[in-house]
């Protein structure tokens, strides 16, 4: 099995992608595949989520090259999730520096697909949890190109939904913080169902515990793996193994 490259995009925050990246990684883990959550945030949002602490791992995976010399050191900043199978790569604020550093060395659009390339036997999933407007460094266009898989989230609210048309590539649209008791969540499924029906996933629902997980630096089925939120998680899931 080849190793697939997912984004979890949109440049829009408060759209959950943290969540949907953490629970996702730690979904596919539990079904026996190895996992690489690759955390580009500058605050380290999907490390601290997870248990753990900002780390420049994702500024030296971005800046640095391929020796095998450079590989192990950036192998280093690779640390155990606590969840078996689940691995994380974090970042800090240097990750904003990287940009710097791109743009110097003059970096074509595919530097990231290749940089993570020395991931590529190690398992077989890799996903970005991209951060809110982080510039040129992992904004869309360099994910997006990296990516075999680019899941773009979208509060079901008008604003939120407006603008996903706008992010580059997409592939897939995942609804969140669906609330099937409120007309501006129905209304907005049905004008994502009209716009982007090839494209459309199962929304996931408003839920008390995925306000609460990254508190606790527990995911949604260390919480309640029997929850509607986890069971959405675990269905999203199947739908990756199969792509």
């Amino acid at each position: 099995m080849s190793t697939k490259i997912i984004c979890i995009a949109n440049p829009n925050g408060g759209v959950g992608k943290t969540a949907i990246a953490a629970c996702l990684a730690h979904s596919l883990s539990v079904k026996g595949g190895r996992v690489l959550l690759i955390d580009p945030h500058p605050q380290g949002q999907s490390a601290i989520a997870l248990g753990r602490s900002p780390e420049p791992g994702v500024f030296y995976l971005l800046t640095m090259g391929m020796s095998q010399q450079e590989t192990n050191f950036i192998n280093s900043w690779v640390f155990c999730s606590g969840r078996e199978g689940l691995h994380i790569l974090p970042g800090d604020q240097q990750t904003m520096a990287a940009q710097t550093v791109l743009s110097a060395q003059d970096k074509p659009v595919s530097a990231i697909r290749q940089t993570v390339s020395r991931f590529f036997k190690e398992g077989p999933y890799i996903l970005f949890d991209t951060a809110p407007s982080v510039g040129g460094t992992l904004r869309e266009e360099r994910t997006v190109w990296a990516s075999d898989l680019v899941i773009v989230p979208t509060a079901t609210e008008f604003l939120s939904a407006d603008g996903v048309g706008k992010v580059l590539g997409i592939m897939s649209i995942l609804p969140t913080f669906y609330d099937e008791q409120t007309c501006e969540s129905k209304a907005t499924i049905e004008d994502l169902e009209q716009r982007f029906a090839s494209s459309l996933l199962p929304p996931i629902h408003c839920s008390t515990l995925l306000r609460e997980w990254a508190a606790r630096g527990r995911t949604i089925f260390e919480m309640n793996e029997l929850c509607r939120a986890a069971r959405e998680y675990q269905a999203l899931a199947q739908i990756v193994l199969k792509y």
